[in-house]
């Protein structure tokens, strides 16, 4: 079964930075649009960033300004560089495609912003 392979995640201090990465198939990756998601315990599962194959972002407002979504197609890698990180962005994060959820969901990578 495909799913990707999300990593990159780890513990940092409120106001760090991080960045992810999600190693995908190359066939699915380069037609859809991709997007990240995370999932907070106790919460639903959420989109908070999504990047079309002509480089059209769009963000959750959640995290506009300090999110940045970016993929290389060339080597079917979508990355989000998170900047400013807050206790409220404590989740376990996936990348998948939007809006229909082409791969099975990975392992994802969890981030955890603590003091």
């Amino acid at each position: 079964q495909v799913q990707p392979v999300e990593s990159g995640g780890g513990l940092v201090q409120p106001g760090g930075s991080l960045r992810l990465s999600c190693a995908a198939s190359g066939s699915i990756f380069g037609m859809n649009v991709m997007g990240w998601y995370r999932q907070a315990p106790g919460k639903q599962r959420e989109l908070v960033a999504r990047d079309s194959r002509g480089g059209i972002t769009n963000y959750a407002d959640s995290v506009k300004g300090r999110f940045t979504i970016s993929r290389d197609n060339a080597k079917n890698t979508l990355y989000l560089q998170m900047n400013s990180l807050k206790p409220e962005d404590t989740a376990v994060y996936y990348c998948n495609t939007y809006p229909g959820l082409y791969y099975n969901w990975g392992q994802g990578t969890q981030v955890t912003v603590s003091s």
